[in-house]
C-alpha cells in the first residue's frame, strides 16, 4: 500500500512522537499521542498501529538502557514480567489483524474511559519501595500475570501500557515509583517487539513514515528518561497526571465525534 504524506505533515509527526517519546518514558501512555497523530496524517488504522509499534520500540529500548544503567530495574521482576507481556502482546496482535478497522475504532472508544478511571483512582501512588528483594512463588507468577495481562492489552490496544505497568508494580508489588516504571520499560519493550515482529511479518510497518519517527521517539525517551531517572516521583508523578488529561481527552474527543 502506498502511504505518502506532506513534508509538513512528516515534521508535524516527529514533533508529535518525539513528544509521545518523552511522556510515555516518564510515566507511560505515548501511544495517547503517537496513534491519533499518525491517524490524522492519514494512515489507515491497521498501519497506524504498526508503525506507532515501529517507533515506539525503538524509542522504549533507549529508555530502557537508561534505566538499566542506573540501576532503576528489579531485574528479575522485568525479565518474568517481559516474558509473560511477550506472549500477552503476540497473541493480543494477532487479535487485532483479525479485526476491521470500524472494530479497532469501537474498542479504542470502550477501553479508554475504563483506562481513564483507574489511572485516576490510582493517581496517589506511594514513593517509598516496599519490596524485599525476596523472590518467592507468589512473585514469580504474579510478575508474570501482570506482563500477560498487560502484554494483552498493549498488543490489542496499547495507549496507557507503561501507566498501567506502573500502578500494577506499585500496589501489587511494593515497588517505588521509580523502580516500577523501570520493570514497566522491560515489560513494555518485551510487549512492543512481540506486536512489532507480528505486524512485520504482515507488511504493515510504513518505514518511510516509521524511521524519522522512530528517531524523534528515541530522542524524546532519551530526555524523558533523563528527568524521570534525576528527579524521581518528583517528576513522574506529575506527568502521569498528564497521561490522564490526555485520556480523557481523548475520551471526550471520541465523544464528540
Amino acid at each position: 500500500m502506498g502511504i505518502t504524506i506532506s513534508p509538513w505533515m512528516m515534521a508535524f509527526l516527529m514533533l508529535m512522537t518525539g513528544f509521545a517519546g518523552f511522556v510515555d518514558s516518564a510515566a507511560g501512555g505515548g501511544g495517547l499521542i503517537s496513534l491519533p497523530a499518525y491517524l490524522f496524517a492519514g494512515l489507515p488504522p491497521h498501519y497506524t498501529y504498526a508503525t506507532n509499534k515501529f517507533s515506539a520500540a525503538c524509542g522504549t529500548t533507549f529508555a530502557t538502557a537508561n534505566f538499566f544503567k542506573s540501576g532503576a530495574i528489579n531485574v528479575k521482576v522485568g525479565v518474568l514480567a517481559a516474558i509473560g507481556s511477550f506472549a500477552g502482546s503476540a497473541l493480543g496482535a494477532h487479535i487485532v489483524l483479525l479485526l476491521s478497522d470500524e472494530m479497532l475504532r469501537t474498542m479504542m472508544f470502550i477501553i479508554l474511559p475504563v483506562a481513564a478511571v483507574i489511572i485516576l483512582w490510582q493517581r496517589n501512588l506511594p514513593d517509598e519501595n516496599r519490596d524485599d528483594g525476596t523472590l518467592d512463588l507468589k512473585k514469580i507468577l504474579l510478575a508474570l500475570a501482570i506482563g500477560l495481562g498487560i502484554g494483552l492489552y498493549d498488543g490489542v490496544m496499547g495507549p496507557g501500557t507503561g501507566t498501567f505497568a506502573i500502578i500494577a508494580f506499585t500496589t501489587l508489588m511494593g515497588f517505588d515509583l521509580r523502580t516500577a516504571n523501570g520493570n514497566g520499560k522491560v515489560l513494555n519493550l518485551a510487549s512492543n517487539y512481540a506486536s512489532l515482529f507480528t505486524y512485520l511479518m504482515n507488511g504493515l510497518v510504513v518505514f518511510h513514515i516509521g524511521i524519522p519517527c522512530a528517531i524523534s521517539n528515541i530522542l524524546g525517551n532519551l530526555l524523558g528518561s533523563h528527568f524521570a531517572l534525576k528527579k524521581g516521583a518528583r517528576f513522574i508523578r506529575p506527568m502521569m497526571l498528564v497521561v490522564l488529561v490526555l485520556l480523557l481527552g481523548k475520551l471526550i474527543s471520541d465523544a464528540m465525534l
